[in-house]
């Protein structure tokens, strides 16, 4: 069992706000019970930045731990502790898996939208961080819930918006390709500000305005430094206005700019 004093030592070094101090009272709880239990441990869901904030607590530890969302790529993804005696992959199926995920089907002229079914599901009094990702598609949408909902789900969610749905459990979501545009510009530099003004079409003073007021986030991480230097491979968040990549770092221009790639999620 952790120490007092270890634990706040260790919440004290990772957390970066109130909300992180929170996270990982919860994390280190799951990790005395695990050890003092040996039993299977997990999470509610956690966003791309609440896992990132675990990862380094859990290597300090020196625990090993499954993040599952209900497939490869989920966004949302649920913190496992395995029993002594699982596998760690045998989590990610079955009962014994903490994940479910229901097929939400409708008629196709209905367009149903993420908002629908979230909308939906709060109605249902549904707290968001027991729902992982929802993947919308034409006739049905992939719903993807901690196991210990599913059956209020099955009996209570009987319309999403005002269409009428048919709900059934499956093995993993099927997750569809997260539709994007390409951007091809250049930049006076690789900073921050200037990727999310050439991405978002904002000039570079709203940019930074923007990162400087806490709405950007790099890698699931909030950033409030506009003059982060950002790298090929990264992932850029502004809240209210969506996604982008960094998709492609290439030489410079006549003009001695570099150009780029962004690869922008609509």
């Amino acid at each position: 069992m952790l120490n007092r004093e270890y634990r706040a030592e260790l919440i004290r070094k990772y957390a970066r706000s109130p909300e992180d101090d929170e996270l990982l009272a919860r994390l280190l709880d799951k990790v005395d019970i695990h050890e003092r239990s040996g039993l299977m441990q997990h999470s509610r869901f956690l966003s791309e930045r609440d896992r990132l904030c675990c990862e380094p607590v859990l290597r300090a530890l020196g625990k090993e731990a499954v993040f599952w969302g209900g497939y490869p790529e989920a966004e949302r993804t649920v913190l496992i502790l395995p029993a002594e005696w699982q596998e760690p992959e045998s989590v990610k199926h079955g009962e014994a898996c903490p994940v479910a995920v229901l097929r939400a089907s409708f008629r196709k002229e209905e367009n149903l939208s993420h908002r629908d079914f979230l909308g939906a599901l709060m109605g249902l009094g549904i707290e968001r961080d027991l729902v992982g990702d929802i993947i919308p598609g034409s006739g049905s949408c992939d719903l993807v819930l901690l196991r210990e909902i599913v059956p209020y789900v099955l009996q209570n969610l009987l319309s999403a918006g005002r269409a009428p749905l048919s709900l059934t459990e499956i093995p993993e979501a099927e997750a569809k390709a997260a539709a994007f545009r390409l951007l091809h510009d250049t930049v006076a530099s690789l900073r921050l500000d200037a990727i999310v003004g050439c991405g978002f079409s904002l000039a570079r003073e709203k940019a930074s305005a923007a990162i400087r007021a806490g709405k950007v986030a790099v890698n699931g991480m909030e950033c409030m430094k506009p003059d982060k230097p950002v790298e090929a491979g990264d992932r850029i968040s502004l809240r209210g206005l969506g996604k982008l990549e960094l998709s492609e770092i290439g030489g410079l221009s006549r003009k001695g700019r570099t150009q780029i790639v962004i690869k922008r999620f609509v």
